[in-house]
């Protein structure tokens, strides 16, 4: 098996000279680092017999590495791709809740002349803006579910279903969205409400 993807094949041990191989590859665990392990092992095989060449001592972590190397690639592209769109959905959440607040500066100003605080309009404008936002989440977990078996291949020691990386996303994306909200929001706190009738 040359990567980590799919299940091992079957081997079997055959002889070296019934199998006629030039070259061979074996795996030595030591406690020492691995620069020293490999100065000991190609001294061992130098004693044994100088004329053999010894080349490529590779750790494990390496041989992981390079097996894993183009899946790891494609997550952190995945990765930025992801922080890009959440940048631009908090910039859309501000942008739709600002203009939306601003659209409503006659309303706001009415609910402060009427005895509103500003805490309440504050909550209004925070419920009304998050509930919208859960309602994205939930259509966004559901594709999420949908689409996960097209990610199973790159990921590795973690489902595409898993509920801790869904849950974790869920909540950033809220928390993102509440900070968006809360600029604009704030602002309609304070709002002066015959100022805000005089605009109508």
């Amino acid at each position: 098996m040359n990567s980590l993807q799919g299940d091992p094949t079957l081997q079997a041990y055959l002889p070296v000279r019934q199998v006629g191989q030039r070259s061979g590859a074996f795996v030595v665990r030591g406690s020492t680092d691995a620069a020293a392990l490999g100065r000991s092992v190609e001294a061992a095989v130098q004693e044994v017999d100088s004329n053999l060449p010894v080349f490529n001592i590779q750790t494990m972590d390496q041989i992981i590495e390079a097996a894993i190397g183009n899946e790891r690639l494609t997550m952190v592209l995945l990765m930025g791709f992801a922080v890009l769109a959440l940048l631009m959905a908090a910039i859309g959440v501000f942008g739709v809740t600002a203009y939306s607040v601003s659209q409503r500066t006659h309303e706001v100003g009415i609910r402060m002349a009427l005895g509103a605080k500003p805490a309440s309009v504050l909550g209004m404008i925070l419920r009304q803006e998050m509930s919208a936002c859960l309602i994205g989440i939930a259509v966004g977990i559901g594709g999420a579910l949908f689409l996960a078996s097209l990610l199973e291949s790159l990921l590795f020691g973690v489902t595409a279903r898993d509920s801790v990386t869904l849950t974790v996303a869920a909540v950033t994306l809220l928390f993102v969205t509440m900070i968006a909200c809360l600029i604009p929001a704030q602002r309609a706190t304070r709002v002066e409400p015959v100022t805000a009738l005089r605009l109508e």
